[in-house]
């Protein structure tokens, strides 16, 4: 039994839309279906799964722009992030309407999640770890048994989530990191919102932004 993953670039953001899936039950979800909705579901066909629920790290346009009609259109409901993201995902229709892209309605999810809350994809099981700072209500999704962590805007290789938006704080996003990501094992692999994948070992070494003082 495993954890399986396909990334599909999304939106002009070219943001990391994730389908996890587990490899006994062929059940899947879909993380942060922020557009191109053909694409998602072209993988989705490729692959072979059934996707049971869409997930959310946070309110973003490009992560969360084209989740209510992919929901709609699978019949599946939408998990987080957290419930102080109302504040972003309240305002998609101007969000869209900003950046140019497809109208998208204001979301809320069939369940807000919560740090410490556990999330199902077929037989695995993902842990919710809250991680504010980005934004308010931003949550990753952590496999144990896969060592994958899902981590949206919150750590890049190489780099942080930006906080100069509304309700972004910069303490609480290193925080995050570093009292709660930097505790994973070092071969944790890193789904990042953009860019290549990393691990939690090489952004504790080299990260300019949060690296750990023992290896600088």
């Amino acid at each position: 039994m495993a954890l399986r993953y396909q990334i599909v670039p999304v939106t002009p953001f070219q943001q990391n839309c994730s389908i996890l899936w587990c490899d006994v039950t062929r059940r899947a979800a879909v993380v942060d279906a922020g557009g191109d909705l053909a694409r998602i579901e072209a993988a989705v066909a490729r692959l072979g799964v059934t996707v049971e629920k869409l997930l959310l790290t946070h309110g973003h346009i490009d992560h969360a722009g084209g989740a209510a009609a992919l929901a709609t259109q699978l019949g599946v409901p939408i998990e987080g992030p957290q419930k102080a993201e109302s504040f972003w995902l309240d305002q998609l229709p101007q969000q869209g309407s900003m950046f140019g892209f497809p109208p998208s309605p204001a979301l809320t999810p069939d369940r807000w999640l919560e740090d410490g809350d556990t999330v199902a994809v077929g037989d695995e099981t993902l842990r919710v770890i809250h991680c504010p700072g980005h934004t308010p209500g931003h949550v990753v999704f952590y496999s144990e048994s896969a060592g994958l962590l899902v981590a949206g805007d919150v750590l890049f290789a190489g780099s942080i989530g930006r906080t100069d938006f509304p309700m972004s704080r910069h303490e609480d996003l290193i925080a995050a990191i570093r009292d709660k990501l930097f505790k994973l094992p070092d071969d944790t692999e890193v789904i990042p919102g953009h860019g290549p994948n990393t691990t939690i070992g090489a952004e504790r070494a080299s990260n300019p932004f949060v690296a750990d003082a023992r290896y600088r």
